[in-house]
Formats: structure tokens, C-alpha cells, sequence
């Protein structure tokens, strides 16, 4: 097992999944906070005081992360954002769908009210949460700027 996790081109082939996602999913959240901010108001589990500057905060951090694993500096740094990130998604999403809330989750697009894609998205993070959980026990420092 720990062959696979320490595989360079497995460990590369996270990296581009994990960070081409985050920069992607940061795109049109950082053009259209506003849009954003609703997309967050729809899981209606942060205080209303709170949306904005999440709204603004978290593009960022999602662009960041995906920049930083990608090229491969502060690497575990952003490692752990970006699995940190994902558990908080999994949480909202997996909130959602157990209070009864039928939303698209705002991922890389606005978000809507009653799309019936919770399932899908849910399944969708813990994959991708799989990738990135693969990322911090990986020892594989090949393709990195840091080595770190």
C-alpha cells in the first residue's frame, strides 16, 4: 500500500486533480462574490454576519491552495487547507441533504435552490477527499518547486 501512496505519477495525478479543481471552483466565485454569498446562504448553516466575508475569503484560499499544490510550494500547508476545505464541504453538503435542503452546492457555478444534485456532489468531494487524504501521506516530493 505504501508503494501506491508514495507513487510519484499517482501522487502528481492528485496534485493536478485537487489543484485544477480549486482553481477552477475559484474562478467565477472570485468574479461574482455576490452570486457567491447566495450560493452560501442556500445551506443556511452560516450566520448571516458571516456570508460576505466568507464569500470573499474562501475564493481565494481555494485559488491558493490549488496554485500551491500544483506547483508544489508551502505544499503541506495547503495540503491541509485543501483536505480541511473538503471536510467542511462534505459536512455542509452531507447537512444539507439531512435537514431535507435540495440545493446545487455552489461549487463552481452559483448555486440553486432544488436541483437534486446533493447525492452526486457528496460523492463527488469524498473522491476528491480520497485524492487529497492520498496528498498528506504521500512521501513523494518529485515535481515540486519545495521539495517541502
Amino acid at each position: 500500500m505504501r508503494k501506491l501512496i508514495d507513487n510519484d505519477y499517482v501522487t502528481m495525478l492528485s496534485r493536478l486533480i485537487i489543484g485544477l479543481m480549486y482553481i477552477y471552483a475559484s474562478f467565477y466565485k472570485i468574479v461574482e462574490p455576490a452570486v457567491f454569498a447566495k450560493s452560501i446562504w442556500y445551506y443556511h448553516i452560516v450566520p448571516g454576519s458571516l456570508i460576505n466575508i466568507m464569500a470573499l475569503i474562501l475564493p481565494w484560499l481555494e485559488l491558493l491552495c490549488g496554485l500551491a499544490i500544483l506547483i508544489g510550494i508551502c505544499y503541506r500547508g495547503a495540503v491541509l487547507w485543501a483536505n480541511v476545505l473538503l471536510v467542511v464541504f462534505i459536512i455542509a453538503f452531507a447537512s444539507t441533504i439531512a435537514r431535507g435542503i435540495d440545493i446545487d452546492c455552489g461549487c463552481f457555478k452559483a448555486g440553486k435552490s432544488a436541483t437534486r444534485a446533493a447525492w452526486k456532489t457528496l460523492w463527488f468531494d469524498v473522491a476528491v477527499l480520497l485524492c487529497g487524504l492520498q496528498l498528506w501521506f504521500s512521501r513523494s516530493k518529485r515535481w515540486m518547486l519545495s521539495g517541502h
